[in-house]
């Protein structure tokens, strides 16, 4: 089961390495977003299960609007190849209107 992992250089970074080594000693592929070219990153993925992205490095008070463009992207493309409607979310009426 692929995890996506988003570990910017930031003050939780260490706690993302140690839950990206869990996932990985569970046999769990990861996704990762992080901060440039990270090394620490690199070194707990293997090249041919796990996949990184990597983020421009920005102020902390910006790095979610860094981060949330490529997860949206990430998002799309998945449900385009599950051959989803992406123009047309099931329940999307329902879940707006209803209070």
């Amino acid at each position: 089961m692929p995890v996506v992992a988003l570990a910017p250089r930031d003050h939780v970074f260490e706690k993302m390495l140690s839950n990206i080594q869990e996932v990985k000693a569970r046999g769990g592929s990861i996704i990762a977003l992080t901060t440039g070219r990270d090394e620490l990153v690199e070194t707990l993925l293997d090249t041919e299960h796990d996949s990184i992205i990597s983020l421009p490095e920005a102020r902390p008070r910006l790095t979610p609007l860094v981060t949330v463009i490529p997860l949206q992207l990430l998002a799309y493309h998945i449900a385009v190849r599950r051959g989803c409607d992406v123009d047309q979310p099931r329940n999307l009426a329902k879940s707006v209107t209803v209070e």
